[in-house]
């Protein structure tokens, strides 16, 4: 193996834990909604941003993702710069991806209480592994 002597000592000390926020700091009370004017409609509203991020909580290291989100609406909308802001609050937080998906669906769930929902975690490869993690929300489902 090739090595830089004048930086090996250096490049040994470059695992640094990366300061990071808890689940706390996600900021779902931002999330606003608005009245559905066609109630019993079966139309299914598709969001999707390539600018979701949140980070590593064992590294503190940045992880991307494409988020889509799907569901029939009851009798409310998600109004997206809401949205938009409710996402941003991820980007300083730790939270491992299967978490984030739930997490995101729980608090959309509980904003505008769909007929169902479906989650999207697409993440970018890490380390050589890909994650995707879909979270469902079909209230006849439960038992």
């Amino acid at each position: 193996m090739t090595t830089i002597p004048e930086l090996e000592e250096q490049y040994r000390n470059l695992d640094v834990q990366l300061a990071w926020n808890g689940e706390e700091a996600i900021d779902a009370a931002c999330l606003l909604a608005f009245r559905y004017e066609y109630p019993g409609s079966s139309a299914e509203v598709n969001i999707d941003t390539d600018e979701f991020t949140a980070v590593c909580p064992w590294t503190g290291l940045p992880d991307y993702g494409t988020l889509s989100i799907a569901y029939v609406p009851r009798e409310s909308c998600i109004e997206l710069k809401s949205l938009k802001y409710y996402l941003l609050s991820y980007r300083d937080v730790g939270i491992v991806q299967e978490h984030a998906a739930n997490r995101i669906l729980l608090d959309l769930v509980a904003l505008c209480r769909p007929v169902r929902m479906k989650v999207n975690l697409d993440y970018k490869v890490r380390g050589g592994i890909h994650t995707s993690v879909t979270a469902d929300y079909d209230p006849s489902e439960i038992l």
